[in-house]
């Protein structure tokens, strides 16, 4: 394949333009190319007969006048885009009495014009080899960056915070092998970073370098406990006890272990872990930064735990006891208690108690019921049997309170508007950009309006991150793609009241295997 080309040839008249045609599919001559390559030379002719021997797509002179044939130079044009990565030569074959160009002085004259890096000599070779005439070649062509990868943390221990207990065959939770707990040893490794690839800069045609993104470094947060290696790149615990992600944040807590918290230790307020091999009386406190593990039976007690709360025995709070985790909360049976997890709580019953969890309430095992009290979960709510018999108020809730949601779904809208906004003017400004880089003078005007485009769009730049993490934090209490249900794989009975967001329902009379979602702004009850 090749384009149509044209050529300066003496005639017995004096001198003419020799036409090729296009071969094989390529390109034919362009008439506008061919008009501005004779008026260079100053040549008058008839275009009406020029066109139309153009049009003929046959080999042919046509004649220009008497004289002689100028010894004209093989002759080219140079383009270099606009992002300055691509040069690109069209070259126009010299007169039948002129000569041909070489490579070098083709390259000099690039270099002359600012075009000295990615030169493509092989494709120059080619041409000057076996000319290519009145047709696009790329001279030159800038290397992209590679960009490079951010730097990530691999870490050695769980850090799904949603894990569940081990449940057993007969639907029982194994309160004795937990996969809540991370333990460690002193020596383990607990997390390293793989590092940040930087990636290499790029260049473009005239020699510029082109910057790769940048990436994101990152850096290992960690509590005591902790030991850094030397090349800052890894992390090993100094004890033996429990590790922990918090936020971001490595914590290890070593254990402090008591058989029974009652009037032979007193309250224990203590910076890691504490287990409790027995039991913990009423009236007593544990305060914990990492995780609580009681082996027996709690009473009328206060437990506060930044992590995971786990009561092999269950609870019986006596209308006085508080359990609260920054984590999740496991415990055979809550009864008479007031308990709040910030992840899940998983238990086989639940008892008159007031009990809220950030994301789920499992109620299962050989009774997995819920009576009494008033039970909220974020996400979901899953039990075997809901209220009971005698009619006892029980109230069951899931979703987020409407404040909050109107807030998550207007600060959405508001996000919305910002991003349209940027998206209006961040053409103003390339166009501009782009002009005055090809030399466009503007008015007073224009210049001021594009100021103002510019510091508008910082502005909302501005906004938008901060609405951005505003909304995080919000989804953090409400995320609107989880589908908020309550789901009963046994029985519910009349008296229970069912609240999903705001919206609420009392049960008049008894269902089974049924489970409740909000569906056109009321709650509806549907089969499992």
């Amino acid at each position: 394949m090749s384009n149509g080309y044209f050529q300066l040839v003496k005639t017995v008249e004096g001198v003419g333009l020799k036409l090729f045609p296009a071969k094989d599919g390529g390109e034919d001559i362009r008439t506008m190319e061919l008009q501005a390559y004779l008026e260079r030379g100053g040549y008058t002719y008839d275009l009406t007969a020029l066109h139309r021997a153009i049009l003929e797509q046959r080999e042919m002179v046509f004649p220009l006048g008497t004289g002689q044939c100028p010894p004209y130079k093989e002759d080219y044009q140079v383009t270099v885009s606009p992002d300055n990565m691509t040069a690109v030569a069209r070259f126009f074959a010299p007169s039948e009495t002129g000569k041909r160009l070489t490579i070098d002085e083709f390259v000099k004259d690039l270099r002359f014009r600012n075009i000295t890096a990615g030169i493509q000599l092989e494709t120059l070779k080619k041409h000057f080899e076996d000319p290519s005439y009145c047709t696009d070649l790329i001279v030159a062509k800038g290397k992209e960056p590679r960009h490079g990868t951010d730097a990530q943390i691999e870490y050695f221990f769980n850090t799904d915070v949603h894990v569940q207990p081990t449940m057993l065959e007969d639907g029982s939770v194994d309160f004795f092998h937990l996969n809540v707990i991370n333990h460690c040893k002193k020596g383990d490794m607990l997390a390293r970073i793989i590092p940040a690839d930087e990636g290499e800069y790029g260049e473009d045609v005239i020699g510029n370098k082109i910057k790769p993104r940048e990436v994101k470094k990152l850096m290992l947060k960690y509590g005591h406990n902790i030991q850094l290696s030397d090349d800052r790149l890894s992390i090993t615990s100094m004890v033996n006890g429990h590790v922990m992600l918090v936020e971001d944040k490595v914590f290890v807590s070593d254990v402090y272990e008591v058989e029974n918290v009652d009037i032979s230790t007193g309250n224990i307020d203590f910076e890691g872990s504490v287990q409790v091999n027995g039991n913990v009386a009423s009236n007593y406190e544990i305060k914990a930064r990492g995780n609580v593990i009681i082996n027996g039976v709690v009473e009328g007690a206060k437990i506060y735990a930044d992590g995971n709360i786990i009561i092999a025995r269950g609870m019986n709070g006596m209308s006085k006891g508080i359990l609260e985790a920054g984590g999740n909360i496991v415990a055979k049976f809550l009864e008479n208690a007031k308990a709040e997890a910030g992840g899940y709580v998983s238990t086989e019953s639940i008892l008159h108690s007031d009990v809220s969890a950030g994301t789920e309430i499992t109620v299962s095992g050989k009774r997995g019921f819920i009576t009494g009290g008033h039970i909220h979960a974020g996400n979901k709510i899953s039990v075997k049997t809901l209220g009971a018999v005698m009619g006892a108020s029980t109230i069951v809730e899931v979703g987020v309170s409407p404040q909050i949601k109107a807030q998550y779904m207007q600060t959405q809208k508001e996000v919305a508007e910002i991003v349209k906004v940027i998206r209006s003017v961040q053409p103003v400004i390339a166009n501009f950009t782009e002009k005055k880089a090809k030399g466009a003078r503007f008015s007073p005007d224009q210049v001021n309006y594009v100021k103002g485009a510019i510091k508008t769009l910082t502005e909302k730049k501005v906004e938008l991150e901060q609405k951005s993490n505003l909304m995080k934090e919000l989804q953090l209490l409400f995320d609107p793609t989880i589908k908020a249900e309550i789901e009963v794989l046994g029985e519910v009975y009349p008296g229970t009241t069912i609240v999903i967001g705001d919206v609420s329902m009392m049960i008049q009379t008894s269902y089974k295997y049924c489970r409740f979602e909000k569906r056109e702004g009321e709650v509806k009850m549907m089969p499992l």
